[in-house]
């Protein structure tokens, strides 16, 4: 079953959707469209009826709503229809010391707060939440944003990258189609949640010909017929466009 992103362009690169119930990664650096892309992903599934749930480790809900607003995605209106959930899992930091966690949006958009944790979120914490929300709104597409705050809660790496795949391995087992948010800048130097994940897709964000460009490039794809060219990325009303090859 092939789940589409409702991301004009993008769905013809990958046989019409992504596979469903599956883990993929969105990485590329500042600015290059991958909070949109997710948000996106979700509501266009909200809007056919399916739950999505955005999860934050870094970023406010309320900036990220604010933000999405600015698009015809009837962010607003999904919410309050209880199709689009968004949820704050990550701690607050002020110079440098981790102060209560867990402020997030209701279905009814309003503020409310959970039990406190005294450090940043582990993967099981994490998991543990997301689980939790998943069984009572049924959810179906997930976004995790992003997978490096949880990748570095440890300074052993070794820890890192068996937490990471353990904690992936969980995430295919929850029934959703999920997106993990990396926060990488190069496509070539390859994270443990790349390798472990179904599919990676890649948005850059460069000078090109004297010019800053967009653009976004499908390395990886199991089960799926793809290329790896890079694709001219477009901002438009709804979101974003996947035009043609970027030349």
């Amino acid at each position: 079953m092939r789940i589409k992103t409702g991301i004009e362009g993008f769905d013809e690169m990958v046989q019409g959707g992504l596979l469903a119930e599956r883990v993929y990664v969105v990485s590329g650096p500042p600015g290059s469209g991958k909070t949109t892309f997710c948000v996106q992903y979700l509501a266009h599934g909200a809007a056919l009826g399916e739950v999505g749930l955005y999860v934050t480790l870094l970023e406010s809900p309320q900036n990220i709503i604010d933000d999405m607003s600015n698009y015809s995605m009837n962010v607003l209106t999904l919410i309050k229809m209880r199709k689009l959930l968004f949820a704050d899992l990550g701690p607050r930091m002020e110079y440098g010391y981790m102060d209560e966690m867990n402020e997030y949006i209701t279905p009814e958009y309003e503020v409310a707060t959970s039990a406190s944790e005294r450090e940043a979120p582990s993967p099981s914490i994490v998991f543990k939440e997301i689980a939790a929300y998943v069984a009572e709104y049924n959810v179906k597409r997930l976004v995790i944003d992003s997978v490096s705050a949880i990748r570095f809660t440890t300074r052993d790496m070794s820890l890192q990258e068996k937490e990471m795949s353990r904690f992936i391995r969980n995430l295919k087992k929850l029934g959703c189609t999920t997106i993990l948010i990396s926060e990488m800048t190069d496509p070539s130097a390859y994270s443990t949640e790349q390798f472990a994940a179904h599919g990676v897709i890649f948005m850059h964000n460069f000078l090109y010909d004297k010019t800053m460009t967009r653009a976004l490039q499908v390395i990886k794809m199991r089960g799926t017929k793809h290329d790896c060219n890079m694709r001219d990325v477009n901002f438009n009303d709804q979101g974003l466009q996947i035009r043609g090859l970027l030349e």
